[in-house]
This record gives structure tokens, sequence and C-alpha cells, in this order.
């Protein structure tokens, strides 16, 4: 990454800036656009000719997804810590026309884009941390795997270390889509259920305002080679991986239906099975630590109040006693 690319401002508002990340062509350069991704950053806070920082933590969102939690970055800013958010390729703000959103066929194409974001902040930043939300929390472990001083720490909002559904759908169909992903990546197999989306909007009754073309409700086209490169991610998980730094998990205390409306979508995890989450935590790597956020949602930073501060709280306290952050400003 180039120290002049330009930052301009980002969606979010005053206060922040966006740069474009230009990525290697891939399988789908052949349409003539090569992929990007979007460092968002707080503004001022990656100027070359300013003085070294302290701690920053950069954020990885999920699937149909995208950053849009200036919130996160309001409580961690109060203890010294600032957030960057990275959305990935063909995500969010680094969605191109002529490109397929969010339907990479190899997981290990993001190292590109999060080597690119790490190394930046590095210059700027004593200490780094990272932060992965759902499949972001897959992709993060992944890439942190391994990688001795890459980074400080590592924080894991509900990630997705596993498939939620029946022994059919998790072992049986994934035997199937191997083939599949394989040999016609781009069919389509599914698509997320709307209604946690719609719960969180506030077009719809929920708290959250975020852009529908980039996390609209019904999602982006789940396809094969996807799901495929997600089931190979989940392998390596159950099998053990080998994080070197501190790792903080947390999850809801309880799922809930993840196929019909119900009244419990914002203070259970309604996409994922939390008892995956909690059973392959340790598996992650050396130093895991996992925490329950009673009444906790899927992505536990938009949770009702009470769990979302309980959620913030731990994810501070965890970054001090790893990374020597200092106490809330006053």
């Amino acid at each position: 990454m180039d120290d002049d690319v330009i930052d301009v401002p980002d969606v979010l508002g005053d206060g922040w800036t966006a740069r474009t990340i230009p990525l290697r062509p891939d399988h789908r350069s052949t349409r003539g656009v090569d992929p990007v991704a979007t460092l968002v950053s707080p503004a001022g806070s990656l100027a070359g000719d300013g003085p070294r920082r302290e701690r920053a933590v950069l954020y990885l969102h999920g699937f149909v997804d995208y950053f849009f939690h200036p919130h996160v970055a309001d409580a961690l800013a109060q203890h010294g810590y600032d957030l960057h958010a990275l959305d990935l390729r063909d995500f969010g703000r680094s969605i191109r026309e002529g490109r397929v959103p969010n339907a990479a066929r190899e997981l290990s194409v993001y190292a590109e884009e999060i080597d690119a974001a790490v190394r930046l902040l590095r210059e700027r930043y004593a200490s780094v941390s990272l932060l992965g939300h759902s499949t972001g929390g897959l992709v993060a472990a992944l890439w942190a795997n391994g990688r001795a001083g890459a980074v400080d720490a590592v924080v894991l909002n509900s990630p997705w270390l596993d498939l939620r559904g029946s022994w059919f759908e998790r072992h049986a169909l994934t035997q199937a889509l191997r083939v599949v992903g394989r040999v016609a990546p781009d069919v389509v197999v599914g698509h997320i259920a709307p209604h946690y989306g719609r719960a969180l909007h506030s077009e719809t009754g929920g708290e959250w305002d975020f852009d529908l073309t980039w996390k609209p409700h019904d999602g982006f086209p789940a396809r094969a080679g996807f799901i495929r490169a997600i089931r190979a991610g989940h392998r390596r998980v159950a099998h053990g991986l080998d994080v070197h730094v501190p790792v903080l998990v947390l999850a809801s205390d309880a799922s809930g239906p993840d196929d019909r409306e119900h009244d419990a979508l914002l203070t259970t995890d309604s996409v994922l099975d939390v008892a995956h989450i909690r059973t392959l935590a340790p598996r992650l790597g050396r130093d895991v630590t996992f925490v329950e956020v009673p009444g906790g949602a899927h992505d536990l930073a938009l949770s009702p109040a009470p769990a979302r501060e309980r959620y913030l709280k731990e994810v501070v306290g965890f970054l001090d006693r790893v990374t020597g952050g200092r106490p809330e400003a006053s």
C-alpha cells in the first residue's frame, strides 16, 4: 500500500476517511475489474508526518456486511484505541460493478488486504490488535494462525466456526458442496434469512441505520465456491489452529431460531449455534478466553444496550490486559 494513496471522506461522515487498497488480479479480473479493499479510519490517524500513535484495532466484518459501527470506535477511543475497519474485497465499500459480491473461492485471498492494512498500522502504532465478527472472525483466526508477532491480540465476536444445521446439512451436504464448489463455484446454493437484518434496521423497527445495497436483508446469494471455502476453514479450526497471541472469543449465551421471526432475534444469536463457538474456541490457539454475553445478538456490538455495553467492557478489559492499555480518559 503506497503512502501517497489519497484518503477520501467516508460515508460515515465527519471524522472518518476511506482509503482504497488496490489488490492483485484474481479469477474474476477476466471481466476487466480487479479487486480492491477499503480501509476506513479515524480522520488524520494515518497522516505520515504525525507522531507515532499507541494502540490500533483492525475490524473485519461478517458475511453480507460492512463497517457501520462508529459507536464501537467511540467506546474504544475512550480507552485509547483507534478503531480502523477493513471492508474486504467485494464487500461493502469494496463492491465494484462487474464483480460478484461476497463470493471468494478461497478464504486465503483475504490475507492480501489484511497484510496490507496491518503493515500500514504497524508503521503508525505501537500495538495492533485484530477484531473479527462472524465470517470475519473465521477469517481473522485463520489469518493469525502461526503468524507470530503479526498482531498483539485477537478478539472474535460470534465467530463462524462451524455450520449451523442438522447432521445432514453439516456433513452430507458439505461433502456434496466440496465437489460442486470445485467444478461449479458460482452455483447459488442458498440465501440468508431476512429476519435478523430487519430486526436490526431502523426502517423496520431496529436501532441501526445501514446501507441496504451493501447489507441487504435477503443477503447476496451464497455460492457453492464460497461455502466450500468456509467449510475448508471450519475443518482447519476443528483440527486446531496455533494463534500465538492472546485470543478473546465472545458469543451470546443462547441461540434462537434462524428461519423465522421471533421475539428474541436481538437477544439471542439467531444466525449461529453458540454451542459450536463455545466448543471450538479452545482449539484456536495457546491462550484463549471465552466469554458469554447474556442477551447478546449475533453481532454483539449491535445488541440491545445492556448486552452491548457488557460486550464492549469485556473487549476493552481484555485489550487493556494484554496490550497495556490505559484507564478511561477523563
